[in-house]
């Protein structure tokens, strides 16, 4: 890094910030009372990509950064890790699970790229608190209930855990997403929460899909 970047610039004024004679807000905050500011500034920042405005994206990009290097200030002051490892750790992985691009791994299609991701990512974690066992682990439990769903829902297909719906009739996008709308509406009308449905139905697919998995490896199926 540069002793002069404008990276280290920012660095430098967050020091100045968390300091002493620095700011009363910024001096009196910690991870906690941070974590939901990380999650709006990515709503922003998908707001600025969704509208397709450079200079919005380029400012909400800066904020997101805010966050990532505030965090790292303060896990610096704990002395846990500081901006500089942060950097040095996502290169690191991003090259071991990229073996296709840095270390001459031949890869015939995406599918096989994203094969070789979870099995990399696995190795790491194994013998961690941070294993994962499971081909439905790794699904951040905050995530909006219908984006966990899909992203549930992928995880479960890659693992032949789940197949495709034949319960319902065929949709064009248009009708599904008026589908999804009406079924929102008919929630609200009855003083429900679809959000909360959705993430409770979903815990319930998961539940079922993490069982029949733990008797397929008992029994040694591939």
């Amino acid at each position: 890094m540069k002793k002069n970047s404008a990276v280290n610039d920012l660095l430098k004024v967050m020091v100045r910030l968390r300091s002493r004679h620095g700011c009363p807000w910024d001096r009196e905050q910690d991870h906690m009372t941070l974590r939901w500011h990380a999650v709006e500034e990515v709503y922003e920042l998908l707001d600025a990509i969704e509208a397709g405005d450079d200079c919005e994206l380029e400012e909400e990009l800066g904020d997101l950064l805010l966050q990532v290097v505030f965090h790292c200030q303060l896990a610096k002051e704990r002395g846990a890790f500081d901006f500089e490892k942060v950097v040095r750790h996502i290169t690191s992985k991003l090259m071991r699970r990229h073996p296709h691009v840095f270390a001459g791994v031949k890869v015939k299609d995406i599918d096989q790229v994203w094969a070789n991701w979870e099995r990399i990512k696995r190795a790491e974690k194994h013998g961690t608190r941070h294993a994962r066992p499971s081909a439905l682990d790794g699904i951040p439990k905050h995530l909006p209930a219908l984006l966990r769903a899909e992203k549930l829902l992928k995880k479960a297909r890659r693992a032949k855990l789940a197949g495709e719906s034949t319960r319902t009739r065929k949709l064009t996008r248009a009708d599904l997403g008026k589908r999804l709308f009406e079924l929102a509406r008919y929630a609200q009308s009855r003083g429900w929460s679809a959000e909360e449905l959705l993430r409770a139905e979903t815990r319930n697919r998961e539940g079922q899909w993490r069982k029949h998995e733990s008797r397929t490896v008992r029994a040694g199926k591939p």
